[in-house]
């Protein structure tokens, strides 16, 4: 099922949608050059999410999943297996995982949590990231698999 049209906010109405990849990078990532580079940004931090060995789920919100024009930047939220241990990473991988050095690397807004750490379920972790500083709720989605 594709992604639905924009409500009256320009936000997807509210509901976590799931979507490939490809989906998303088509449908958000193509309309401006802003968003084609937040695009690729997506894309890299994705391939090396999965590359951990441990991520669970992952969630893209904000202005990218909407239709402002020239977002700033892409969100994202990630829930990772309780054996994780971003300790371990390097390179990149350890950048990922660190908020402010993933904002300052690739321009990305990433926050992450171990399964067992979300607070009343993964899924209610989640569907919190719905909430918009002004406490109305839009649409997210959450990345599957092709």
């Amino acid at each position: 099922m594709p992604l639905p049209d924009f409500n009256n906010a320009g936000d997807l109405p509210d509901r976590v949608y799931e979507a490939p990849l490809s989906e998303v990078l088509f449908r958000f990532g193509t309309s401006s050059t802003s968003r084609k580079v937040l695009a690729l940004r997506l894309e890299r931090m994705h391939r090396i999410a999965i590359q951990s060995g441990f991520l669970l789920r992952f969630v893209v919100f904000g202005s990218f999943v909407s239709s402002k024009e020239n977002p700033n930047d892409v969100d994202v939220f990630m829930v990772m297996d309780d054996n994780f241990d971003v300790g371990r990473l390097t390179g990149e991988g350890r950048l990922l995982f660190d908020h402010a050095a993933a904002q300052s690397h690739f321009g990305c807004s990433v926050f992450w949590v171990r399964r067992m750490g979300a607070l009343g379920g993964e899924q209610a972790a989640i569907e919190d990231w719905q909430i918009k500083r002004d406490g109305s709720r839009r649409g997210i989605v959450e990345i599957t698999e092709e």
